[in-house]
């Protein structure tokens, strides 16, 4: 029997301090059997990946904002998003957006009219009542004293209302709510990381300035360090083909992030057209809902895809395009 030729050993094994050794080929006509021929397209060790992954991951955890990749049917953006309690953090300002837009401006004025048209209402029962009210002083007198009978009663009901809607206000100011790269009520999308990196050390206004680390991140970010995890990178361009396709073709973790994404950008962004849509108990929701209890197993699992089978295709698709729309509209692309 033939002996079996000795396998090559990398030439950094058992010398740590050497990252390249050079080796001269062995003729493969003539192999040597005291020193076995080495494969030389074996080339130094490249610098690990995973140690500057790692490294970013540490800046934005450190820092408590993350980087986030959106595709939309325009194109695909890199932008940043943070969670802040909401009495650390200004709304953007909408007032600039919605005045470009001519159906909300015009639906805005009408509004304003018929606040207008009320309050004049309001005031003429108020001067009728008074000039009712004086034709008899004594029972007004009377009815003064039971109203500050009535008033004080109502003074405690009213303070320990206030009392509630104070706790709860406060409860809600607590509550971490998303922001994202915006200004001006649009989202900030960037196509690439360079370019994202360069607004940022810009110091252009945006609505993340505000937060405590954004000037740490201005000088310490890097082009490398836009790496979004896979858990922040959402498509929602494929949303609607994906629901057109039918129930048995509809990807869960496709919509379920969808619908994550898209309330984040509604709430911070201000489209509450978009936050109706996929609030608790809307059509949309009872999709949510339904797709993530068919990800899990058991009766859960079996009731979530039974529940599917009832929402219509066709409703779901038509509702999530507009939600597409509605967030595209206010995206603002930064090349």
């Amino acid at each position: 029997m033939c002996p079996e030729s000795p396998t090559g050993t990398p030439p950094w094994v058992g010398s740590p301090t050497h990252t390249e050794v050079t080796v001269a080929r062995q003729s493969p006509q003539r192999p040597d059997a005291d020193e076995p021929e080495l494969d030389d397209t074996t080339g130094p060790a490249e610098p690990d990946a995973a140690v500057s992954a790692d490294a970013a991951r540490a800046l934005w955890d450190e820092l408590r904002i993350d980087p986030v990749e959106i595709a939309l049917p325009a194109g695909t953006g890199y932008t940043l998003r943070a969670y802040r309690p909401a009495s650390e953090l200004t709304p953007t300002d909408v007032a600039e957006r919605d005045a470009d837009d001519p159906f909300l401006a015009r639906r805005q004025v009408v509004e304003a009219e018929d606040d207008e048209d009320d309050e004049v209402v309001i005031l003429d029962e108020e001067v009728a009542r008074e000039f009712a009210e004086s034709d008899d002083e004594e029972k007004q007198a009377e009815r003064g004293a039971g109203d500050a009978e009535k008033g004080d009663a109502e003074k405690g009901d009213t303070e320990e209302e206030d009392d509630t809607d104070e706790k709860a206000a406060d409860e809600a100011g607590d509550e971490e709510v998303p922001a994202f790269l915006s200004h001006r009520g649009r989202l900030l999308l960037f196509k690439t990381p360079e370019s994202l990196v360069s607004f940022v050390r810009s110091g252009a206004p945006n609505d993340l300035s505000q937060l405590d680390s954004w000037n740490e991140l201005s000088e310490r970010v890097e082009p490398a360090d836009i790496a979004p995890r896979a858990e922040d990178v959402y498509e929602l361009d494929l949303v609607v083909e994906n629901l057109r396709g039918g129930h048995d073709s509809w990807d869960p973790t496709l919509l379920i992030e969808a619908g994550e994404v898209a309330r984040d950008v509604a709430y911070a962004l201000r489209l509450p057209a978009v936050l109706d849509m996929l609030s608790s108990g809307s059509s949309l929701d009872d999709l949510d809902e339904a797709l993530r209890a068919s990800v899990n197993g058991g009766i859960g699992g079996f009731m979530g895809r039974r529940r599917l089978k009832k929402i219509g295709a066709q409703t779901a698709s038509l509702g999530w395009r507009t939600i597409v729309g509605k967030i595209s509209a206010v995206v603002d692309w930064r090349d």
